[in-house]
C-alpha cells in the first residue's frame, strides 16, 4: 500500500525511537491526531483504545481539561524559571513536599528531571558522588538485571539489560553489571518451586557481589514489575530475599518506579506492593499522566549530606538540567496528584484490577499464549510456538509484532516486546471499556493464530 503524503513527510524528516528504520519506510507510520478518555484517533478518523497508556504513562487518559487549564494558567503566570544558583518557585517546592509526603520510605530531598532516563542517569551519578563524599572511591559498581529497563542515556541504557539497547552503541559502560532475570516461566528449572527460584536469584546476586568484591559494589537497581522487558512479575518472596543480600553487603537499593509508581499496581508506589523498602526512588511518566515531561529522584538524607560535603569541597553541586523542576511541569504534576487523591484514582485502580487480571488470565488459555502475567493494571501475554514445551517463535518471524499490527486493525493499541505483548490501559478505564479492550485483543490473537498456522510457524 502506498504511503500517504503525511507518512512520506514523516519518514523523510523524523527519526523514530524504537522503530525498525528500514521497514518503516515501507509500512509507514500510524499518525494520531486527537485523544479523549482512553481513546485516540488517527488522521483518517479511526478510533483506537490506547491499551498502553501511550508508553505506560497516560494514567488519566487523554483530553483532561483540568490538566490543560493548569498548564495554561501556569504559562501565563510564570512560563519558566530554573532552580540553578539558589533560585526556586512555588510549584517545585509544593511538588517536592507532596512527593515526600507520599513516599513509601523516608526521603530527604527531591531532585527534578525531565524523564525517567534522566532520573536513572542521575541515580548513577549520585551513587558515585555519595561514595566519593563518604571516602569510598572504590565502591562504585551498580548491578541491574537482565531484561531490566532503566532508560536510554549512556548510563541508564547501560543499566538497561536488553541487547538492542547495547549492540553497536558500545554499551554498557564499565562498572555496570547485570544479574539474573526473575522470570520464573522462562528461567525456572524443572521441579523448582517459585521460592527455590527466588532463592537462586538471590544467590546469583550474592555470588556476583562476592566475585566483584563487596567493597566495590555500590548499588542494585530494579523495577518492582519489569516493564519493557516484558511485564515480568517476580515471585512474591523475590524482593525480600534480594533485599537481605543488599543489606548484608551494604548495597544501596534503587527502586525504578517510572512505570509502577502512582497507582499502576494499586498503590502509590510499586515497592510496597512487592514487599521491599528501597533507599532511593526514580519516578516519571504517571507523575503528570504524561501531560508534561517531568521526572525525579527521591533521595535519602545520607545522599543529600554528600552534596553538602562535596559543595564545601568543590564550591557547588555540579549537576542539573535546564528543565529541572520546570514550573509548568511541576504545576501539572501537582494537579495530577490532586486528581489522583480527589478522584481516588489509585483506590479505584486497585478495585478494577481483579477484572483486568481475570481477563488476562483467561487469555492464558488461548492456543497461542504460553503465559499470561500481570499485577494491578498492567499485564502481558507471551505468544509461543508450542504451549507444552514453551518453545519460542523464531525472532525473524516477528509474531509479536504481527499480533500488535492485527490488534491495531481491530482498533487497539498494544505493544510488542519481542513476543510478549504488553497491556497497560489508562487507570480511568471503565469495566465496560476493559471488556471491550480484551475482546479486541482476543480477536487479534485469533487472527494471529490463523496467520501463524498458514505460515506453518506452530509446533515443537
Amino acid at each position: 500500500m502506498a504511503l500517504t503524503n503525511l507518512q512520506v513527510r514523516d519518514v523523510e524528516t523524523v527519526l523514530h525511537p524504537y522503530t525498525n528504520q528500514a521497514t518503516v519506510r515501507e509500512t509507514g507510520t500510524l499518525i494520531l491526531e486527537s485523544g479523549k478518555g482512553i481513546h485516540v484517533t488517527d488522521v483518517d478518523g479511526k478510533s483506537y483504545i490506547e491499551g498502553m497508556s501511550g508508553l505506560w504513562c497516560a494514567s488519566l487518559g487523554y483530553g483532561n481539561q483540568e490538566l490543560a487549564e493548569t498548564a495554561y494558567e501556569q504559562m501565563k503566570k510564570l512560563s519558566f524559571t530554573h532552580l540553578f544558583g539558589g533560585k526556586s518557585h512555588d510549584p517545585a517546592i509544593e511538588l517536592a513536599e507532596k512527593l515526600k509526603e507520599k513516599a513509601p520510605v523516608p526521603i530527604s530531598k527531591v531532585f527534578f528531571t525531565s524523564s525517567g532516563s534522566e532520573a536513572n542517569d542521575s541515580q548513577v551519578k549520585m551513587i558515585w558522588y555519595m561514595n566519593n563524599a563518604l571516602g569510598r572511591p572504590q565502591k562504585k559498581k551498580i548491578i541491574s538485571r537482565i531484561k531490566g529497563y532503566h532508560g536510554v542515556t549512556v548510563a541508564s541504557a547501560s543499566l538497561t539489560g536488553l541487547p538492542a539497547n547495547h549492540i553497536d552503541f558500545d554499551l554498557p559502560i564499565s562498572g555496570i553489571l547485570h544479574t539474573s532475570c526473575p522470570h520464573y516461566y522462562r528461567f525456572g528449572k524443572d521441579g523448582e518451586t517459585e521460592e527455590e527460584f527466588s532463592s537462586r536469584m538471590a544467590q546469583d546476586l550474592e555470588d556476583m557481589i562476592l566475585r566483584e568484591g563487596p567493597d566495590t559494589v555500590a548499588a542494585f537497581i530494579a523495577e518492582p514489575v519489569m516493564g519493557a522487558g516484558g511485564v515480568l512479575v517476580p515471585p512474591k518472596d523475590y524482593f525480600p530475599k534480594i533485599m537481605a543480600v543488599c543489606n548484608k553487603y551494604d548495597v544501596f537499593m534503587i527502586s525504578d518506579e517510572v512505570i509502577c509508581g502512582f497507582g499502576r499496581l494499586g498503590e502509590w508506589f510499586g515497592s510496597p506492593a512487592l514487599g521491599y523498602k528501597p533507599h532511593s526512588i526514580s519516578i516519571a511518566k504517571a507523575l503528570t499522566s504524561a501531560y508534561m515531561p517531568v521526572g525525579a529522584i527521591m533521595i535519602p538524607e545520607d545522599m543529600y549530606q554528600a552534596t553538602i560535603v562535596e559543595s564545601k569541597k568543590v564550591g557547588t553541586f555540579g549537576h542539573g538540567f535546564t528543565y529541572s523542576g520546570h514550573p509548568v511541569g511541576a504545576a501539572v504534576a501537582l494537579k495530577t496528584l490532586e486528581i489522583y487523591e480527589r478522584e481516588k484514582i489509585i483506590e479505584k485502580a486497585a478495585a478494577k484490577s481483579p477484572q483486568f487480571q481475570a481477563h488476562l488470565k483467561a487469555l492464558g488459555d488461548h492456543p497461542l499464549v504460553g503465559e499470561a502475567r500481570g499485577l494491578g493494571m498492567v499485564g502481558a501475554i507471551e505468544v509461543v510456538a508450542d504451549k507444552k514445551t514453551k518453545k519460542a517463535f523464531d525472532p525473524k518471524s516477528a509474531v509479536g509484532a504481527r499480533a500488535v499490527k492485527i490488534a491495531e486493525e481491530e482498533g487497539l493499541i498494544v505493544r510488542a516486546m519481542g513476543d510478549s505483548i504488553g497491556i497497560c490501559p489508562p487507570l480511568i478505564i471503565t469495566p465496560e471499556e476493559t471488556d471491550d479492550l480484551f475482546d479486541r485483543l482476543s480477536r487479534a490473537l485469533d487472527k494471529t493464530l490463523d496467520w501463524a498456522t498458514k505460515e506453518k510457524l506452530l509446533g515443537a
